[in-house]
């Protein structure tokens, strides 16, 4: 695991700006390799509460990076805000390799988490994961519970799955092994959402969660938002970054969290 420091441009707001009619965008200026570990990433965030994105398949480091801006910028998140980037290989028929590397990565993913959770001066870890970055992100919830237990869970605030692309079973199971953090979840699906309709059809015909009813989701114990009519596009599967209302959604779920 490295860890480095993304510069960024915010887009120009002046009047004669893209952005200025809504169309701008976040640039990445540079990165800069840190040589901190994962606790003194944790001291650096000074006590404030620390916003985690996690992409999804098909991801470059940059585009992690940008997405991490616009959800922190759309949210109006004042804190630290952190993109844990796993090695996708960003390719369109590269689906497999990108779930293995996923899950490859929830060692470090935890070994994030755990570093946030346990400074002494470190306020609530916000998680967002997007599409198959839930996948990983639930695996090291479900270490990380079961390294600290329910002392853990007042460090954790909201924890958003966007479209998540895991199966139902595999989804239940894991949140009965994380204890009080099943209560900090937020899903947000999407009946229309394409992306994982086609990733069910590779999965052997399985749901995916993000793609569920909300009924369905809704019998295994966390909060589920049913984001089908925000979604107008053709591939409905990135609501979480376009859609305003959807990032409402996001923003109440961390305001809302208590220790």
């Amino acid at each position: 695991m490295t860890i480095a420091r993304a510069r960024l441009v915010a887009p120009d707001e002046s009047r004669l700006s893209l952005a200025s009619v809504g169309i701008g965008d976040w640039r990445l200026d540079r990165v800069e390799p840190a040589s901190a570990d994962a606790g003194e990433l944790a001291a650096e965030t000074g006590g404030g509460d620390v916003l985690i994105y996690v992409h999804g398949f098909k991801q470059t480091f940059e585009t992690a990076v940008l997405d991490a801006a616009h959800l922190s910028d759309g949210i109006r998140f004042r804190g630290r805000t952190i993109a844990f980037s796993w090695p996708s290989r960003a390719g369109l028929f590269d689906y497999a390799y990108d779930r293995d590397s996923a899950m490859w990565s929830r060692d470090e993913f935890e070994r994030v988490l755990s570093a946030l959770v346990s400074a002494p001066s470190a306020g609530r870890v916000h998680i967002v994961a997007h599409s198959m970055g839930t996948m990983l992100t639930l695996e090291s919830l479900r270490q990380l519970y079961a390294k600290y237990g329910d002392t853990v869970t007042g460090k954790i605030g909201a924890v958003v799955f966007a479209a998540p692309d895991i199966d139902m079973d595999v989804f239940s199971s894991a949140i009965q092994r994380i204890g009080p953090l099943a209560g900090k979840i937020t899903v947000i699906a999407s009946t229309n959402d394409r992306a994982l309709a086609l990733s069910g059809q590779l999965a052997g015909g399985m749901t995916r969660v993000g793609a569920a009813e909300k009924a369905a989701i809704s019998r295994l114990g966390v909060r589920v938002v049913d984001a089908s009519a925000e979604g107008w596009g053709i591939v409905n599967h990135d609501l979480f970054l376009s859609n305003a209302e959807v990032q409402k959604v996001i923003r109440r779920s961390i305001d809302g969290t208590t220790a």
